[in-house]
């Protein structure tokens, strides 16, 4: 009987493949609460309007010709750097920024365009302060290095930018921060 139960478990054993098993997107582990997954892509409806603001920023910022020589978002402010846990840091950090500049702009011409883009930019600001609340038996980690420079750099510029390239620099980081670095931080640890 031993002998029977031994062969037809090497029999099963033979003959099973291996299958990689899903992994569930990961989230830092003080994120219970966190829904941000849901922001993975954002509707084309949403997009769309997005789009609409944006083109109409530039254009008033051509029109006052505003120049700016530095770049607040260089090309090498890329999400995957940090550490899974640090990313909704940094992306909270980027639309905190964008919401204050853009709800200071006093163009009446651009209110009705940015009403559903501030919507949705708060909408999502919300859910990463979700995501971001340390729990009250967890230990905060200290922010990296990186971290550290990259929330630095957003709160130097406050006070070092002029409103106008404030307003140009956030602009033109929009679809990179909707596109690229909330998809990341909405993917969590299957961001590579």
């Amino acid at each position: 009987m031993l002998l029977l139960l031994l062969l037809l478990l090497a029999a099963v054993l033979t003959n099973a493949q291996a299958h990689p098993v899903p992994r569930a997107t990961r989230l830092p582990v003080e994120a219970k609460d966190c829904h941000i997954a849901q922001f993975k892509s954002l509707s084309p409806k949403e997009l769309q309007a997005f789009k609409k603001a944006k083109d109409a920023i530039e254009e008033r910022l051509l029109e006052k010709e505003v120049r700016c020589s530095s770049r607040l978002f260089p090309r090498a402010w890329d999400l995957q750097q940090l550490q899974v846990q640090e990313r909704p840091k940094a992306l909270q950090a980027e639309l905190a920024l964008t919401l204050k500049v853009w709800e200071n702009m006093t163009d009446s011409a651009l209110a009705t365009l940015l009403d559903h883009p501030l919507h949705t930019l708060s909408h999502i600001h919300s859910q990463l302060q979700t995501c971001t609340q340390p729990q009250p038996t967890v230990e905060p980690r200290p922010p990296s290095r990186r971290l550290s420079r990259w929330l630095h750099r957003l709160q130097e510029a406050q006070s070092k930018e002029s409103p106008g390239c404030l307003v140009d620099s956030v602009t033109r980081n929009l679809f990179g921060l909707l596109l690229r670095d909330l998809k990341c931080v909405a993917s969590g640890d299957q961001c590579v």
